[in-house]
């Protein structure tokens, strides 16, 4: 085939195998990127017929690397990392220690290098970002504690495999040298590359967030106020690839790590959502790429030549992994459930794998082996996922009926859960309760805290619950369709119920809780949307109100106050 059309074949290639492929196993319900990493391994080299040109395609992958880590970028909350830090950061950090241990001592008993058994077992270490959020996404926990905990815990893995992204050039560098030169007490010599470099990324990082955090939203408005919906799509692409190829250039940075740097500052934008949707297709389109080259590099050969160190990768992935990850979670007097969905969400490993994996078999660190082992246990920990996924009920169910220990796991009782005893009772009659503290709850507090009126919040994010008990607050965290948390906001002796939250599905229980208890109680809803009104009335469940009708009414009073001023 002529070089010319290298590239079309490659995309026509990848694209219709990753569409039929992505499809194809969808009905098996597994994520779609497992159909991706076949389709890559249909067209790589140790599979018969048509053969991508590998080269291209890993040029190509470069490119889902940036539109990836800028995707990451975007998404990256600190106050979402901040709000879970208690477990999420010591979780996360435990988690990684043991899953890199245990791969780093299979590897060296192998007979691979230090270095290259230390990449092989943070390989393994990590969970991919995609496959997390979908699942958390498609079992509706992404907004639940649990969901959040595990979004935290993935930011910090993250994070960690920025810094091992940095550092690694430097670390194969240094073990480069001689025997001789490595033990000859010259650590400063040695050393001198690492602090270079991380001199280089601290520069980055502060000309980042000293001029990047104001110069791009700016540009990024500016681009907006023309009007031009393609314009200011290229100007997000153009960001995110021309910071990641500059990093790289001036700093010597990994292009991952400066579009995840681009990422972050375009979301300090009020224009970030705008971002971040207009990105997507092509964003997405890339990642495919991204999955269908590294399958290429994929060699089958190994589920037939090595099974034996294949059940070992799946062992540290699937239960390695998980287990630590529960016992830590267990540790910090979380109930069982949250610890297995916690654990379980955690048990597969994805991008960031292979681009750690990708730099070391480039850098021939790692033995092709080793690549082929980290693909075949993300492969078959990510197809797996999702039935483990369905089955954390099952099992929490089975283990409760014939353990006592897990019975008292589950049952474990948050002590966010119980209004400290020393709240005084003159608060607790007559209140206001208020379930949900998001931008409709929490103004609705502030207004009646103003006015002297007792209030008490019902929040499901137990650092949200943390920071009103801090300036005197009562509030008690879980989910409020749970008789459990409204019995705990002494709802019986309340004046008011304002179901601020979005969870429109849970309101009928939590209004049934209400009434059992409080026949006379009034009830105000946060609805979505005028159908949801019509439901609540026809129910007779209270009083119910939409942003949009308020937005609305805000301008019509304001209209009518200048059209009179005017007048």
């Amino acid at each position: 085939m002529p070089h010319d059309v290298s590239l079309i074949a490659i995309l026509a290639a990848g694209f219709s195998l990753a569409l039929i492929l992505g499809f194809a196993v969808t009905y098996l319900k597994m994520p779609p990127l497992v159909g991706y990493l076949l389709a890559g391994v249909l067209i790589g080299p140790a599979t018969p017929g048509f053969v991508a040109d590998v080269g291209l395609s890993m040029q190509l992958a470069e490119i889902g690397v940036m539109l990836l880590m800028f995707g990451v970028g975007l998404h990256f909350s600190i106050g979402d990392l901040m709000a879970v830090k208690k477990i999420a950061i010591p979780g996360a950090l435990f988690q990684m220690l043991v899953a890199t241990a245990l791969g780093f001592f299979v590897a060296t008993n192998w007979g691979w290098s230090l270095l290259g058994s230390l990449i092989f077992g943070l390989s393994l270490s990590v969970a991919s970002t995609v496959v997390l959020l979908r699942a958390l996404e498609d079992k509706g926990l992404l907004d639940t504690s649990n969901g959040k905990i595990a979004v935290g815990w993935l930011v910090v893995e993250d994070l960690v495999m920025v810094l091992a992204l940095v550092l690694l050039p430097v670390l194969a560098e240094l073990f480069q040298h001689d025997g001789a030169n490595a033990t000859s007490g010259n650590f400063t010599e040695l050393l001198k590359p690492i602090g270079i470099t991380l001199a280089k990324v601290s520069a980055f990082i502060v000309l980042m967030l000293v001029i990047g955090k104001r110069l791009l939203p700016k540009i990024l408005w500016l681009v907006a106020k023309n009007g031009s919906r393609e314009l200011f799509t290229l100007a997000v692409i153009a960001s995110a690839i021309g910071i990641a190829f500059l990093a790289a250039k001036i700093f010597d940075v990994s292009f991952a790590l400066g579009a995840f740097f681009a990422g972050m500052m375009l979301g300090e934008s009020k224009l970030s959502k705008r971002a971040a949707d207009e990105s997507l297709p092509l964003r997405d389109a890339f990642a495919v790429l991204f999955f269908v080259s590294v399958g290429m590099l994929f060699d089958p050969q190994i589920l037939w030549q090595e099974p034996m160190k294949l059940l070992v990768v799946i062992f540290i992935i699937l239960v390695g992994k998980t287990l630590a990850a529960m016992a830590l979670v267990l540790l910090f007097r979380y109930p069982l459930n949250t610890a297995a969905t916690v654990g379980i969400s955690l048990a597969q490993i994805g991008e960031f794998s292979f681009i750690l994996a990708g730099m070391g078999l480039a850098m021939n660190l790692i033995p092709n082996e080793a690549y082929s082992l980290i693909l075949a246990g993300a492969i078959i920990s990510i197809a797996l996922n999702s039935f483990l996924f369905d089955s954390i009920s099952p099992l929490i169910n089975w283990a409760r009926k014939r353990s006592s220990l897990a019975r008292e796991l589950d049952q474990r009782m948050d002590p966010l859960a119980l209004l400290p005893s020393s709240t005084q009772q003159s608060l607790l009659t007559g209140q206001v309760v208020i379930v949900g503290h998001g931008r409709v709850g929490k103004r609705v507090l502030e207004k009646l805290r103003a006015q002297g009126v007792s209030c008490v919040v019902a929040e499901k994010d137990r650092s949200i619950v943390e920071d009103l008990r801090k300036i005197g607050t009562p509030a008690v965290s879980g989910d409020a369709s749970d008789p459990f948390v409204l019995i705990q906001a002494h709802i019986a002796n309340a004046a008011v119920l304002v179901i601020a939250s979005q969870d429109s599905i849970d309101v009928s229980k939590m209004i049934e809780t209400a009434r059992t208890l409080n026949p006379k109680i009034a009830i105000f809803i946060r609805a979505r949307d005028s159908e949801e009104i019509e439901i609540y009335n026809k129910e007779g469940w209270g009083q119910s109100f939409t942003p949009e009708d308020e937005l609305a009414n805000r301008f019509y009073m304001e209209v009518l106050k200048e059209l009179k001023q005017t007048s």
